[in-house]
């Protein structure tokens, strides 16, 4: 909607303007302008606002600047005379306005002769709407021949606005595939990088496993009264198990550079619109919810301008709380997610209308290994996933906090990070 509003203003700023830049092709006080085709541009580009609204605040500005104008010209203030003289034009702005908003000309970007033609008759009408207003006031005459000018006006001007539009969304897709390729490459490495690492991870699983295995062997050995296992023979197991345990450290530091060369080595495509990330959260967590059969309403509201966010810190933190909340929901509810500027912070709120968590196990839930979910088969998870946001919240020198919904039943998380901790260095 803040997009939507500074074009309002540019509106409201350009039109008038532009609107002196013009002609008189019947001789009498209809004019053609280049306020049309801005008036036009500007409209393509709103998303939110509703269409019909700009017409009637644009209408009232370029009466309200030609009227002014008036004065300032002539030098006399002749209020009623020059209003009848420009109140015509109010009337093509709010129809071409609300024709444009009743045909939803803003869902056929992906028709441009549609979209072109529908403009060109949108503007045939209001120009018709605005001469016969000008006949009623002002008794300007209307012919035949008038309607075929302004057919061919109305035709060159759409098309001609159309041709820049499509110019400027069509630079938008190129940079927008440039970067997706950009960030296909990125993940193809990442993913050849993490290849490599989980074939260290198997072999030091396996040696984890032979370990377990040996020290079982071990145990059962003391346990048998009639064992004769020598000095010499349990010196030797003992020092076979160390043995392996120090192969098993080689191999996880060995992950553990690798994984950290991946995360340390910042790369552009790291970096992300926190509106993009928003809507990857919540398209991502729709679909978690309708595998679980749930009627799920996501809410994402985001008030303030960010510069580009590291979305792996961003997806990691609040991946896990929605997906959290989207457990803690019976059947049917409804998650809203906040992201909001506070100083020189970034605030992140997930609200839920779940279950809740009781006021004793407040304090239970950011500890490692505890947990209150379970599979089908009752294996508990492994309760990492709230301790792992703490630590890596504390990390960044932020903070976490957890409150009860007092709306509606259901919890509130609340992340509060420095925004200097998620953005590229030097940025």
């Amino acid at each position: 909607m803040k997009e939507d509003l500074f074009i309002l203003a540019l509106m409201i700023i350009t039109i008038p303007l532009t609107g002196e830049l013009k002609m008189y092709p019947f001789h009498d006080t209809f004019r053609i302008s280049f306020a049309t085709p801005i008036f036009l541009f500007f409209l393509l580009w709103i998303k939110r606002l509703p269409l019909f609204i700009p017409g009637f605040i644009i209408g009232f500005c370029v009466i309200a600047f030609r009227t002014t104008l008036d004065f300032f010209v002539r030098g006399s203030f002749q209020f009623f005379p020059d209003f009848i003289y420009h109140f015509s034009a109010f009337f093509y702005y709010v129809t071409y306005s609300s024709l444009f908003y009743l045909a939803k000309v803003n869902r056929l970007h992906h028709r441009p002769l549609l979209l072109g033609s529908l403009c060109a008759l949108i503007d045939i009408i209001s120009s018709i709407v605005e001469l016969f207003f000008r006949y009623c006031f002002l008794g300007n005459k209307f012919y035949l021949s008038t309607l075929g000018i302004i057919i061919i006006i109305a035709i060159i001007r759409s098309f001609f606005v159309l041709s820049f539009f499509n110019i400027i969304k069509l630079n938008e897709i190129k940079a927008a595939a440039k970067q997706q390729q950009e960030q296909n490459e990125h993940m193809l490495l990442v993913i050849s990088g993490l290849y490599a690492e989980s074939v260290q991870l198997k072999k030091s699983l396996k040696d984890a496993e032979n370990i377990t295995r040996n020290c079982y062997d071990l145990y059962q050995s003391f346990q048998d009264s009639k064992s004769d296992l020598s000095q010499k023979d349990l010196a030797s197991k003992l020092l076979a198990i160390a043995g392996q345990v120090h192969e098993i450290k080689k191999d996880n530091q060995r992950i553990y550079a690798g994984l950290s060369k991946m995360i340390s080595a910042e790369n552009s495509t790291d970096y992300m619109n926190i509106n993009r990330i928003g809507h990857i959260i919540v398209e991502t967590n729709e679909k978690y919810a309708r595998c679980l059969g749930k009627d799920i309403e996501f809410i994402l509201n985001i008030n303030d301008y960010f510069p580009s966010l590291h979305v792996y810190t961003i997806l990691s933190l609040i991946n896990n709380l929605v997906s959290n909340s989207v457990e803690s929901i019976k059947d049917k509810g409804t998650i809203k997610i906040s992201i909001y500027k506070d100083t020189e912070f970034i605030n992140f709120e997930v609200c839920d209308t779940g279950s809740g968590i009781p006021e004793k196990k407040k304090n239970l839930i950011f500890k490692p290994g505890y947990t209150t979910k379970y599979d089908i088969n009752g294996e508990p998870s492994t309760g990492m996933g709230l301790p792992y946001v703490k630590e890596l919240i504390q990390t960044l020198k932020g903070t976490v906090t957890l409150k009860d919904n007092t709306i509606e039943n259901g919890t509130v998380f609340n992340i509060k990070l420095p925004i200097n901790s998620l953005i590229a260095k030097g940025w």
